[in-house]
């Protein structure tokens, strides 16, 4: 090919990943990406399923910078000839390029706003350790629609930037997993919709409780946490959310609502904070002994009441609380972070190729009678195959009144059932309780590690 550029799907995918539509996934399956050089066009070829044949496009930005269909050719018999009709009409001067000055979302704007900006914004719009993230959330955010108004302003300060970045992981998350938006209302910020049916979902999460630029806490602070702070945290943030009665609302009647929650409430605290909402939620925790022919037992031992400060003690067991059967499910994840959005541009290929990436973090055993995870190491490049999935889990309430239905999601996301005391889950085959990104940018002749 003369003009026409091979790409990995990663990348196509961060460009495309809200133009197309996910019904297309069963008539079609994508198989070869190209770029022009410059990011201007994109080639796509794909195969028909239902005619076995091969269809072209070229696509170019629109004024808001997401790429559209200019050129389609369908009922192809061969590849070859699909290629050849992308590298000649990536070479032609009849396709238009859009004007990408104007009317696009630019969370980067100047808002002349610098003493009210959050310090991990800063990082991210300047340090070249961020760059993979700064590319993939600008893609991301042409494709997203500000109902309220003051995204952006939030996006930026200090009180409302992890609770953005939340939104927009999630954003990703259900696209991946093939859902369609519907941005009519203000609340809850997502009404989405699988197989004709929707799901109403409020994002919420925990925020910062500590000086921004506090040490991470000790094992033993950490457990110190576990055991009454955390799951208080949880608590307060799911019942001020309760409190809206969300699924009073004309347009969430009858639907499965759920929480989407993240903990942003200490430094680094989304990677300790799992099993702190699990035993909330289910109100069990679970001790694990094997016996002398090393079969894993697991004894589930009810959790009590934890105690406030002031002395009031708040019982366990989120989904077993009144009203709490309004909502369907919990979802969580230890990965809504700039971190994933920095690890799935870096292995797209975005941003710059100087910072390297290593990505450590306690993963799901699936070994027969595994009672610790395993710890994965791993340097992030385009060999790397996580997605935005990746980390997710699903908690359904064995209570609610609208459950939500497990085949919503793919087996690239945890799901969690309560069950005679016992917690059912379905594993993927990889899943994070926790990870954590090394940035490091060569200074010198030297490495520097940036968090």
């Amino acid at each position: 090919m003369k003009t026409a550029i091979p790409i990995n799907k990663k990348l196509f995918d961060i460009y495309l990943l809200f133009t197309r539509e996910p019904f297309v996934q069963y008539f079609s399956k994508e198989l070869e990406f190209y770029s022009n050089g410059n990011g201007g066009l994109l080639g796509l070829i794909s195969l028909d399923i239902t005619d076995n044949d091969y269809y072209g496009c070229i696509l170019s930005r629109d004024e808001s910078k997401q790429y559209r269909a200019e050129l389609v050719t369908a009922s192809v018999e061969t590849i070859e000839e699909v290629r050849d009709w992308i590298d000649d009409k990536m070479s032609s001067n009849s396709i238009v390029f859009h004007d990408n000055k104007h009317g696009y979302f630019d969370l980067f704007q100047d808002l002349n706003n610098d003493k009210n900006q959050h310090p991990n914004y800063k990082l991210l719009n300047s340090s070249i350790a961020l760059s993979s993230a700064k590319e993939t959330v600008k893609e991301v955010s042409y494709h997203y629609k500000d109902i309220d108004g003051n995204f952006i302003d939030q996006f930026q300060s200090i009180n409302g930037f992890d609770s953005r970045v939340w939104e927009l992981f999630l954003f990703c998350f259900f696209r991946e997993q093939f859902f369609s938006f519907k941005r009519n209302f203000n609340a809850p910020d997502y009404m989405i919709e699988k197989f004709n049916q929707e799901i109403a979902v409020e994002a919420v999460i925990i925020s910062r409780k500590t000086d921004l630029k506090g040490k991470p806490k000790s094992p033993e602070e950490i457990q110190e946490k576990l055991d009454n702070e955390t799951p208080l945290l949880f608590g307060n943030a799911l019942f001020d959310k309760m409190k809206k009665k969300y699924w009073e609302k004309d347009h969430v009647k009858d639907k499965p609502f759920v929480i989407a929650i993240a903990d942003f409430h200490d430094t680094m605290s989304m990677t300790w904070t799992f099993h702190a909402l699990l035993d909330y939620l289910y109100g069990y925790k679970y001790e694990n002994t094997h016996d002398e022919k090393g079969k894993l037992i697991i004894t589930p031992v009810k959790i009590g009441n934890y105690k406030k400060p002031n002395g009031t003690e708040v019982p366990s067991g989120f989904f077993f609380h009144p009203d709490s059967e309004n909502v369907s499910a919990i979802i969580f994840s230890s990965c809504g972070t700039l971190s994933k959005f920095n690890r799935m541009g870096k292995q797209a290929g975005l941003g710059s190729n100087i910072p390297t990436l290593i990505r450590m973090g306690s993963f799901y055993n699936h070994e027969p009678n595994a009672s610790t995870s395993n710890i994965i190491s791993y340097k992030v490049d385009e060999n790397s195959n996580e997605t935005w999935s990746e980390g997710a889990v699903v908690f359904h309430n064995p209570n609610a009144k609208i459950p939500l239905n497990p085949a919503f999601f793919d087996n690239r996301v945890a799901q969690c059932f309560f069950e005679d005391n016992f917690i059912r889950s379905i594993m993927p085959e990889y899943f994070p309780y926790n990870s954590f990104t090394q940035n490091l940018i060569p200074t010198q002749g030297k490495e520097k590690k940036k968090k």
